[in-house]
């Protein structure tokens, strides 16, 4: 088994659903485990249409027997069943999951990229891979020593209640 990092967005319908049925999904998928989950953040639009409504992110560690392209194909059936439309790059999603990090792989696919590329310049991605991991490294650095370089990124936990 290796482990991986999912990172997991929504900003369309009601996007708490989503990541609640998402996390759902992602303790069902074949010859894998869920180990942890990160808190809840609501976060502005990075890139992509202006005025777009606010993200609620998460992270989530799998255990799991699936290689990479196994992964994303099971990730984006999953992004499919909660109605996942790609019209316009960084638009709005109902549901977005990403691999951020799969344990002794590093490629670059034009389907999948490993690690992925922009997580260090994403606090939606940092924050929630910060609550599961604190000492993670990521593209030579701290997961800290990244999200310090973000300040500016508006990010905010939310509860669940």
């Amino acid at each position: 088994m290796k482990t991986a990092y999912i990172a997991l967005g929504s900003n369309l319908d009601v996007p708490a659903k989503h990541i609640e049925q998402a996390l759902e999904d992602l303790a069902q998928l074949p010859e894998s485990n869920l180990v942890a989950c990160s808190n809840w953040y609501k976060t502005e639009a990075i890139g992509g249409p202006a005025n777009q409504p606010d993200y609620i992110n998460a992270a989530c560690c799998l255990s799991t027997a699936l290689d990479p392209g196994l992964l994303l194909q099971e990730l984006q059936a999953i992004e499919q069943q909660h109605g996942r439309l790609r019209l316009e790059h960084w638009g709005p999603r109902t549901l977005d999951l990403d691999i951020i990090w799969y344990q002794d792989i590093a490629c670059q696919d034009p389907l999948l990229t490993l690690p992925h590329p922009r997580a260090h310049q994403r606090a939606f991605v940092l924050q929630p891979l910060l609550d599961l991991n604190a000492e993670f490294p990521l593209q030579g650095h701290s997961l800290s020593h990244w999200r310090q370089q973000l300040h500016d990124q508006r990010i905010e936990q939310i509860s669940l209640a």
